[in-house]
């Protein structure tokens, strides 16, 4: 039986797993100081280039010796920046349990053409990140963004390792505690948990990394747009500002608006515990019903950012048209929007939980969420 329309709507039903919902305060007039008609070059340009480094170095507890550059391509172009660069020096281990890992693997193995090992699990799992060789360069991705699985912690990562951890974190970064003395590469992009503007990366790394580039030289050619040394030497200016493109200044103040915010919200503490109140609200839910679950099957690794779900009632035909179905009445009510899964992850829902999602919009969705389920549940059985 279909259950009555709710009576509350989210205040916002942006639920997008990237670009992900602006801060709740957000307004255009938080673009107003922007330097626009400005070079980058500027001594503005130049100042708030740095601010929005060392403003991450802040949120996210960075230490001072490790190095943050603003790059081009978003997350994927740091990444990308990171492999070409400083992997084949030793052996790889490519990590990957959902669509973006999986796309890095692709990379290493049959464009860079690197003796790896490929370490693979199901969506839903995870790899034992305690049984790979960290005497190789590994490679992986700290939250599965399109399987809503999670590193635990990086406590299984050797302090003693020879090799480099390479780590995309683009939907784990300032939403879950990263461990920088276990991480040697870090990438993310604003577009995520900040709700900040697409299009740039951030790349991060330790001394350990920067060793590596000072002192290996890839045996491929690197675009211009790849190089991060020049003459043996770190092209320090990446670091402190001076891009190697030019970036967008009304996206660099966009970020420092969410920068502020998460000061105000209270920093890294008040960050992830937004993130984790939205994602309880649907474990919670889950736990509730028994046609709906976690993608993630292991408490211990499920995601509270993207988190991921499955349809799991008998009477569901076809999953990937029914789980399309739901998310489009929820669409049409204006209730969530872009919430279904990634086009490579299983039948499901994927609903964005970071921190610039407020509790009680997640709150109200849910209800929904149940009405949309019953109707075409009920829809479904009269087409038959």
């Amino acid at each position: 039986m279909v259950t009555n329309t709710p009576a509350t709507r989210p205040a916002n039903p942006r639920f997008s797993s990237g670009p992900c919902a602006k801060p709740p305060t957000w307004t255009l007039d938080a673009l107003t100081d922007a330097p626009l008609g400005r070079s980058h070059r500027a001594a503005i340009g130049k100042d708030k280039l740095k601010a929005a480094i060392e403003g991450t170095r802040e949120i996210l507890g960075i230490p001072a010796d490790y190095k943050i550059g603003i790059v081009p391509a978003s997350d994927t172009g740091a990444v990308e920046m990171a492999l070409w660069s400083l992997l084949g020096a030793r052996k790889a281990t490519m990590v990957a349990w959902e669509s973006f890992g999986s796309g890095w693997v692709t990379d290493v193995v049959k464009q860079l053409k690197i003796d790896a090992d490929v370490k693979t699990a199901e969506y839903g799992q995870i790899v034992d990140m305690a049984a790979l060789d960290y005497d190789t360069d590994v490679v992986f991705t700290w939250n599965g963004t399109t399987s809503g699985v999670r590193v635990a912690n990086g406590d299984v990562i050797p302090a003693d390792r020879e090799g480099l951890t390479i780590c995309d974190a683009t939907s784990a970064a300032f939403a879950m505690d990263l461990p920088w003395d276990k991480l040697d590469v870090t990438t993310f992009s604003w577009q995520k948990v900040m709700g900040g503007e697409a299009a740039h990366g951030m790349l991060i790394l330790s001394p350990r990394a920067v060793e590596r580039l000072e002192n290996y030289t890839p045996a491929w050619p690197l675009p211009k747009i790849f190089r991060l040394t020049k003459g043996g030497k770190l092209i320090d200016g990446i670091f402190t500002g001076a891009t190697i493109n030019t970036p967008s200044m009304l996206c660099v103040e966009d970020y420092l608006f969410a920068l502020d915010w998460a000061r105000e919200v209270g920093g890294l503490e008040g960050l992830i515990a937004r993130s984790t109140a939205n994602a309880q609200a649907i474990w919670e839910f889950c736990d509730r019903h028994d046609w709906i679950a976690n993608l993630a099957e292991d408490d211990a690794t499920r995601s509270n950012t993207s988190v991921c779900l499955k349809f799991t009632d008998d009477r569901i035909a076809d999953g990937a048209a029914f789980a399309k179905a739901v998310a489009k009445r929820l669409e049409a009510e204006d209730i969530a929007l872009d919430i279904g899964a990634y086009r490579d992850a299983p039948a499901g829902l994927r609903i964005w939980c970071g921190a610039t999602v407020e509790t009680s919009d997640i709150e109200a969705m849910l209800p929904w969420l149940e009405w949309a389920f019953e109707a075409e549940i009920a829809a479904q059985a009269q087409a038959a």
